[in-house]
């Protein structure tokens, strides 16, 4: 679908076995009539598929003595519908991100949040039965319970997504006979706050599975143009004399403005950079040093945007791999020392 490979990341079987893996070490006990000795103890059957399946086969053997395939007490659940959820929606263009190789990472858009809603039901012959089913899961709903779940293995992405109780309630099935056997059923229903998946693809061009890991972030903060008072220029070298020195201040002495050598590279290629102008150089103006005496002509100006500050971040070690465990280390430069 929309140009994709067919892919199937299995996210609602695992979100079904998710919920149904919370009931399916309940227990009963069996009780002597005074209620302090227990005489016998069992697992309570657990089965996926709907509440009416479970009535017919129960229901068509009340007495329960054509095969103990079917049994009460016993405990069924199923799926019943699925929500898309606007309120946990992440911002489309957000991915996660894992390592494929060495030096290329795989990728992974953010997951789509929806509801998945699910019926519980329990069957019993006897309320006591019941209460003791009931008794081992309501006291961990509040009204939810958190599940950790690894949807996506390969992406290495561990989501943990409450399953919310909603309601509980109660039937007995009186019909038939004084002989027949009574059958009571607890029906609880449950919200699953989880996810569904789309494909993993390498990251990068389609003709490039191995990209590249980016092993260096630059983030740039640029001065507004009309607040600056730092200018890089270019000089004429051949044609100029003398050398200006770090920290003198310079004059354009036709035009009055004045300024502090920040940098001045004296070879062929004449840059000048200029901190605390009180006016922009231009060029054709003539600037020359106080204390050097140095004269030069500014042949042309710096016409990009200056940096405020310009950051850079690296991994550390910086022969950390993909999956190692690694920091950040990261180096600042300031205005005006990004002007150099």
């Amino acid at each position: 679908m929309l140009g994709n490979q067919p892919f199937y990341n299995r996210t609602i079987r695992k979100v079904v076995v998710a919920f149904g893996t919370l009931f399916n070490e309940i227990s009963i006990r069996r009780f002597n009539k005074a209620g302090t000795v227990a005489f016998e103890t069992f697992k309570v059957p657990l089965s996926y598929g709907s509440k009416e399946k479970y009535l017919t086969r129960i229901t068509s053997d009340p007495n329960l003595t054509k095969s103990i395939q079917t049994i009460v007490p016993r405990i069924s659940f199923e799926l019943t519908g699925m929500t898309y959820d606007t309120s946990r929606k992440l911002p489309s263009m957000l991915r996660n991100y894992s390592a494929n190789t060495s030096t290329s990472v795989n990728a992974q858009y953010v997951p789509v949040p929806y509801d998945f809603e699910f019926s519980l039901s329990i069957y019993v012959r006897n309320t006591e039965d019941g209460t003791q089913i009931l008794e081992q899961i309501l006291p961990f709903f509040t009204p939810d319970f958190t599940v950790t779940v690894d949807f996506i293995p390969s992406m290495n992405q561990k989501y943990d997504f409450p399953i919310i109780l909603n309601t509980v309630s109660s039937t007995t099935d009186y019909e038939g006979d004084m002989m027949t056997t009574r059958l009571i059923l607890w029906d609880l229903t449950f919200t699953a706050k989880g996810y569904i998946w789309p494909p993993v693809k390498p990251d990068g061009p389609s003709d490039a599975p191995d990209y590249p890991v980016i092993r260096r972030a630059n983030t740039n903060i640029f001065l507004e143009t009309q607040r600056r008072d730092g200018q890089k220029v270019t000089v004429d070298f051949a044609n100029g004399n003398g050398v200006f020195l770090s920290g003198e201040t310079i004059r354009s002495i036709e035009k009055g403005i004045t300024g502090s050598v920040l940098y001045f590279s004296n070879t062929s290629s004449g840059v000048l950079v200029v901190d605390g102008l009180n006016r922009l150089l231009e060029p054709n103006d003539i600037v020359t040093g106080d204390f050097s005496n140095a004269t030069y002509t500014v042949v042309s100006t710096e016409t990009e945007a200056y940096k405020a500050t310009a950051i850079v971040t690296e991994p550390n070690p910086i022969t950390a791999e993909i999956d190692d465990e690694f920091g950040f280390s990261e180096t600042f430069t300031r205005y005006p020392d990004t002007l150099l």
